[in-house]
């Protein structure tokens, strides 16, 4: 579906960066989503809302956290958040690397114990991670301005 004015909706299932709107730089992963969302609905059409945003002043105005890589403290924070016993800190910005589909197996193997931290983590170096951030308040959200819409048809 076209987004042309993000909201924050209350989500039934524990994402990475906790709750809030998600977005990419990557066209590819964004159209990868989209068809994702398209399978699971079975409605519409793969739609991929695009936006243009004045990085520095967002994120000098908001609360950011921001992950430069996959390290111990980015799984510490997506992992409890997967699991849904996050109790730190809330951000109004997330920044950093997605733990997507191609990661899930590996994910999975730290959260049932077989991997320990260091394991995990020498795994995902090695793996090609896009970056997403996410917007977690009404005043982030603010700073976003709808573009255009690209289509899979």
């Amino acid at each position: 579906m076209v987004v042309e004015q993000p909201k924050l909706i209350q989500q039934n299932r524990f994402l990475d960066f906790g709750m809030g709107f998600y977005t990419t730089e990557n066209k590819e992963q964004a159209i990868s989503f989209a068809n994702k969302v398209y399978h699971r609905r079975q409605e519409g059409n793969p739609t991929v809302s695009v936006y243009e945003m004045d990085e520095s002043t967002a994120f000098s105005s908001c609360d950011l956290l921001r992950f430069a890589a996959p390290d111990e403290k980015w799984l510490d924070f997506v992992y409890t958040h997967r699991i849904g016993i996050y109790s730190g800190k809330r951000f109004e910005l997330v920044y950093g690397p997605v733990a997507d589909d191609d990661v899930y197996e590996t994910f999975m193997l730290f959260a049932t114990g077989t991997l320990t931290k260091k394991e995990t983590l020498k795994r995902l170096k090695i793996k090609r991670l896009f970056n997403q951030l996410v917007f977690s308040s009404e005043r982030a959200i603010s700073f976003l301005k709808f573009t255009q819409i690209l289509r899979e048809d």
